[in-house]
Parts: structure tokens; sequence; C-alpha cells
């Protein structure tokens, strides 16, 4: 579907998910209310309440209800929310994140694209329907001690040519994940802070709302991976009201990695993000590098992107991972002193996405195999196509484009409308094919390059210039540090 009817449709569904997510409030109301006190749950951070907090759930899906707490900080380790349950974190309440990884069971997932078994978050809605997890109060994933558990292991993997297993063999506890589930709700103010990993994950779920949530994960140190929102293989999903602060993706599509992405086959679609703000992440809206499944009718607006943030909206992928975007929408993005305003890498971190076991190493575990399973190159090249950017507004940034797919494989028919972009640099716009300019304001010192006068129109006079491409680094030969941050 493409234009009015693809936007009819997209918010139709989001339309219809707010409202399944009334409805749940409303058969709540009358449901009955649980204290997690009358369980033996006691706030002051320091007794477990994993067990006490778990039986309370457990009593209110008894024919539905809602969990609160009275005010204290709940130590506790992984808790299931049950269908029809509403678990209530107000404001005085803190969940606080065990330090030890034994209190996270480890269970079937996805992680990082591929499926594996993986310890289960802080807070979990796994296989269920018509759930929530709301209020003004705080979950804190106290997360510094699964960080520094990552970089001790990439300190050892790095020299043995093993940095891509790094981020699969560190085992840490997201925040909050919503796996294989429905109509799920997940706000109300609600302050995410310190994850150890991903912090909300949506994955194989559909009929999700994430609405007036906080994200602050940079307290206490910079963690590795701690992702703001992951919106993974889902459909009909609709996030606003965001304002994260993260040191990694703050707003990600993501549709698994390689091999086990393609097996897999299942998209991204029919998602609407708005009415947020991204002040520090590695983007300000991100779709990949996990492509595999695609990307399909997904709409971003209203979004403000300042701060540390090096890129405004950022493409990424391999030639190993294969899948595709498609109607995607994004506009009215107001980007302050973003040093690339929109980035598009089809080769990104080579260290981290091409996955080669060293012969030295016969015993592994099976989902290094996984990983390490080839892709022939055709199928392994995403193709992102009829995609538009309007409304775009960038101040104090350095590059307005740096673009490059491949040859055999065009960026195709990117429409992009109504730019006003201050930049220092045009930068590039390399094997791209079909793209149109209207209405767009370049203030750049150097001109646009690109190899192909006929693959863009629509650029104002003297801001772009032709030219045989330049000679790029190759990524794979830059530093562990440097692949991390393109």
């Amino acid at each position: 579907m493409k234009g009015q009817v693809m936007i009819n449709w997209i918010r139709t569904a989001a339309t219809a998910a707010a409202s399944a997510m009334l409805l749940l409030a409303a058969s709540s109301a009358g449901a009955k209310n649980v204290s997690v006190a009358d369980f033996g749950a006691k706030g002051d951070g320091a007794t477990l309440n994993t067990q006490a907090i778990q039986r309370a759930i457990d009593a209110a899906a008894k024919g539905g209800g809602t969990v609160s707490f009275p005010a204290g900080t709940y130590l506790t380790g992984s808790i299931f929310v049950k269908s029809g349950v509403k678990l209530r974190v107000d404001k005085g309440v803190t969940l606080l994140g065990s330090q030890k990884l034994a209190d996270y069971p480890v269970m079937a997932t996805r992680i990082a694209g591929i499926e594996m078994s993986w310890p289960a978050a802080l807070v979990n809605v796994y296989e269920q329907q018509n759930a929530s997890i709301e209020g003004d109060g705080t979950i804190d994933g106290d997360g510094k001690i699964f960080w520094d558990s990552y970089w001790n292991l990439r300190k050892e993997y790095e020299p043995r040519g093993l940095r891509w297993a790094s981020d699969y063999d560190a085992k840490r506890p997201r925040l909050v994940q919503v796996f294989n589930s429905k109509k799920v709700k997940v706000g109300g103010g609600l302050l995410l802070r310190r994850s150890g990993f991903w912090t909300l994950h949506i994955c194989y779920s559909e009929e999700v709302t994430v609405d007036n949530v906080v994200i602050r994960n940079n307290e206490g140190g910079r963690g590795p991976s701690t992702d703001g929102i992951d919106i993974d293989s889902s459909r009909k999903v609709l996030v606003q009201r965001a304002d994260i602060a993260v040191n990694d993706d703050a707003l990600c599509m993501k549709a698994g990695r390689d091999s086990d992405g393609q097996r897999v086959g299942r998209p991204t679609e029919d998602v609407i993000v708005r009415d947020s703000i991204v002040r520090d992440a590695a983007a300000g809206i991100t779709f990949g590098s996990e492509t595999a499944g695609g990307f399909r009718n997904v709409e971003a607006y209203n979004i403000t992107v300042e701060g540390n943030v090096p890129v405004g909206i950022l493409f990424k992928s391999a030639h190993t991972r294969g899948g595709f975007g498609e109607n995607l929408r994004l506009h009215d993005f107001k980007m302050t002193n973003i040093t690339v305003v929109l980035r598009i890498t089809m080769n990104w971190n080579p260290s981290y996405s091409y996955a080669k076991i060293p012969d030295e190493i016969k015993d592994y575990p099976p989902y290094w195999k996984v990983l390490a399973t080839p892709v022939p190159r055709e199928k392994g090249i995403a193709h992102f196509h009829d995609v538009k950017i309007w409304n775009i507004k960038a101040t104090g940034a350095t590059t307005a484009f740096e673009v490059s797919g491949y040859k055999e494989a065009p960026l195709q028919r990117f429409t992009l409308d109504n730019l006003d972009i201050q930049a220092s640099k045009g930068g590039h716009l390399y094997d791209v094919k079909d793209w149109t300019f209207s209405r767009a304001k370049l203030a750049p010192s150097s001109p646009v390059e690109m190899e192909d006068a006929s693959a863009v129109r629509g650029l104002p006079p003297g801001s772009t210039i032709v030219r045989p491409a330049r000679p790029q680094e190759d990524p794979s030969k830059k530093s562990f540090e440097e692949q991390d941050k393109t």
C-alpha cells in the first residue's frame, strides 16, 4: 500500500491497538487489586522479592487484576506478567534488578537477531495477552555489573578474532521484554534506567503500545548495547512520548540476523513512532542492523534529536543480513548539533557483523555455528526502496548525507521533500537510483558528491558535484571502537 491509503491503514491499526488497551483498562477497573505486601514483599532495597512478587502476579491472573506496590525499593530477579494483569509501578516505587545472573532464568528467545537461550528480562510479558506494565515509578536494572562483564569478555575475545561472539557470550538481562505476546501496554510515565542490555525489547508480538516512558541508561557509566526501544519482527506497534538517553540505538527497528533471521522471515511492519525525543544515543531512529525479515509500513514523525547523538536517521545492514525496507515514512524531525543528518551504510561494523570461527577452536556453543553460517551474497544484501523523508530541519550538523549502498543493489526511489539542513559538508550519495529531492535547502560549505548525475534529481543548483566515488577506508581496518560508532 502506498500514499494516503497506507497512512490510513497504519493509523487505523494503531487506533485499534489503542482501543484494545482502553477496553483492557475498562475491564480491569472492576477486577481485583493485589498488593505485593500481602504476599510478603518488602520494599527495603535488600530483601529479594522475586517469589513474593510473582505470587502476587499469579493471584491477580486468576480472573484478571492489578498488582500494586507500597512505596519502597523492591529488589527482584525476573518476574513474569500474566494475561489479564496490570503491573502498577507507581511514583515512589522502584523495582531494582538483582545483580546475580542466576536470578534471571534462561529461556528461549531471540537475542541480537538469532533465536537462542538467554537470561529472561527483569520484567517479562512472555507469551501472554491483555497485559500491561504502567505507572510513573521506576524499573532500575542496576546494570553496571553486567556492563563490566561484557567489557572484560571483549578484552579477552578481541585478540582471538571473536569480537562478533562477545555480544552473545556475555549474558546480560534486558530490562523489559514483550515476547510472542498480543495486546500489551507499557508506559504511564515509567522511568526505565540502567538496563544491563536492551531496555525494552518487543519481539514476535503485535498490538503493542508504548506510551510515555523515560529511558536513562547512562547513569553510573555508559553500558554497551543499552538500546532504548527495539521493535523486532513485530507488527501493529505504537510508540509515543518516549524520552531517551542511552549508549546505543534509541528507537530501533530490527528483523533478524543473517541465516537465522532469513529462516524465521518475520518482518517488522505497521509501526508508528511519534512525539519523542532522543538526547543521547547512536542515532535518533535506526533501521537495522538486523534487517533479514525486512521492514514494511513504518512511520516516524515529530522526533527531536539533540545532544550526544552522532546520527539523526540511520539505516545499517551488512552483506550477510538480507531483507528489505519498503514504504518507510520519516517526517517532521528536528535535529540540533547532530554530526550526520542521514547515514545509510550497508557494510556496518564488519568485526561484529561477519562471524568466522577460528580454526583452532573446536569446542564452541551451537549458536556460534548459526552465526557463522554462510549467506550467499545474492541473498545477503538488503534492498531498501520506496522511502519518503520530509520536513527535516537540522542545524549545527557536520555532514548532510553519508549514503553508500551496493552497485548491484542500489538504494532506490527515495523521495526527500522540504529539507532545511545547515551542515559544514554536503557529504555523498553513492549507489543510489531514482532519488528525488524537492524544496531542499542545503547550506554546506562543500557540495554533495555523487557518481551518477541521473540518479538524483531536484537538489539546488551548485549544491552537487559529479565525480568518481572517493576511496573509502575499509571499515574492517578501523579499530573495534571506531567500528562500533559508525
